[in-house]
């Protein structure tokens, strides 16, 4: 089936007593035996709970992987992933990277032996130099990076990685499976922060990591049930019911996001937009031809900063929220919201400085959205009198 079908489907096949379309809340931790040395495959939830069960089977099946492991939060599945390493690993990491993955990195992993290094993961012979022969264990892929949409070249990423001995990690938040399905390019692991684009409207709070390999699967998986940063079963069945729309959704943000994205390429106030679907962005042809779509969110640079607080004051269908991929239109401030936690000269050096909007194309009429923007532009201005 088409991979519209296989969301749409998600679950309604797997109840086998009732025949339930909509997968049962098993809001259970433990589970009887039927004698002893027998199981029923479900012991103790952190473990293996039926409603996480079909959920991690969905998440494999969509990104074409061996397993699927649903957790608690995007952070805390990152922090499972980093769990494969030891002290002495060195990692190599994409530039434009999210804050929270940063401050996890710098100030949680250092403190066990874990480094790393932050460059263009599309540049090979910038990876090649970092390459700390003995150590490098990994390359962590974002892309599009956030906010700076950034992209790598995964193919050839993979291949580098695979002939060096080295995992490749991709965070596919942003363009999800329905767009772009990194395992099939060469990657080793995909992770999400499920709360964003899978889920999609704003009330969930997950992480999901996707495994190829056997051996790799069987170590996440003790991983997983080590940390134990699991997702529970009414979290792993909202997340389920909003990946059934995730295809519908998808389109969506992604046309509303291409029209605000050149109505802002066009206005007197913005020097910058940083969106792969336009033609002039520098990863432009890269991203058409590892993924067939775009995703919902993009950054611009205002003319000026003092016309950043007005406009984040007068939005008003767009709210000033941190976050990204739900069915609302949100506006971040990179800077001070998610990536304060990474330093200003690095921050700086990269482009995320202090003109940087962030903006998450909601589900909205996309006139109203930009109706909206040229109001807030506009009020700017005139108090500013930029």
């Amino acid at each position: 089936m088409r991979i519209e079908s296989r969301l749409a489907q998600i679950g309604s096949a797997k109840e086998p007593v009732t025949g339930a379309v909509s997968y049962p809340i098993y809001q259970a931790t433990v589970f009887r035996h039927p004698k002893l040395g027998q199981s029923t495959g479900f012991d103790y939830a952190r473990t293996k709970s039926p409603t996480r069960k079909v959920l991690e089977e969905a998440a494999a099946e969509l990104e074409s992987g061996d397993a699927g492991f649903a957790c608690s939060s995007g952070m805390a599945a990152l922090q499972t992933i980093f769990a494969l390493f030891s002290q002495g690993d060195h990692l190599l990491v994409s530039l434009d990277l999210y804050g929270g993955t940063y401050r996890l990195i710098e100030q949680v992993m250092s403190r066990f032996g874990v480094t790393a290094s932050y460059l263009d993961t599309n540049n090979i012979e910038a990876l090649e130099a970092n390459l700390r022969p003995g150590s490098t264990k990994a390359v962590l892929v974002e892309t599009p990076t956030n906010p700076l949409m950034m992209i790598t070249d995964l193919a050839r990423v993979s291949e580098w990685a695979k002939s060096r001995g080295l995992l490749v990690i991709v965070d596919n938040t942003l363009l999800t499976p329905f767009f772009q399905r990194p395992l099939e390019l060469g990657a080793d692991i995909v992770i999400h922060s499920a709360t964003k684009y899978l889920a999609g409207h704003n009330d969930v709070l997950a992480g999901l990591i996707v495994t190829k390999g056997k051996e790799l699967s069987e170590r996440m998986a003790f991983l997983h049930n080590s940390i134990g940063a699991v997702l529970g079963p009414q979290d792993s069945w909202l997340l389920m019911r909003g990946m059934k729309t995730l295809a519908l959704r998808m389109e969506r943000h992604q046309a509303n996001a291409s029209r605000i994205a050149e109505f802002l390429l066009e206005h007197p106030l913005v020097t910058d937009v940083y969106y792969p679907a336009l033609p002039h962005h520098p990863g432009h042809e890269i991203q058409k031809r590892q993924s067939s779509g775009n995703t919902g969110i993009f950054s611009f640079r205002l003319k000026d900063p003092r016309l950043v607080e007005p406009v984040l004051r007068h939005v008003k269908l767009i709210a000033f929220a941190e976050s990204l991929g739900g069915v609302e239109s949100l506006m971040t401030y990179p800077a001070v919201q998610t990536h304060a936690d990474i330093p200003e000269e690095i921050r700086r050096a990269v482009g995320v400085d202090d003109r940087l909007l962030r903006l998450s194309v909601g589900i909205e009429h996309c006139d109203d959205l930009i109706e909206d923007l040229g109001q807030a532009l506009e009020q700017a201005a005139r108090e500013t009198e930029v």
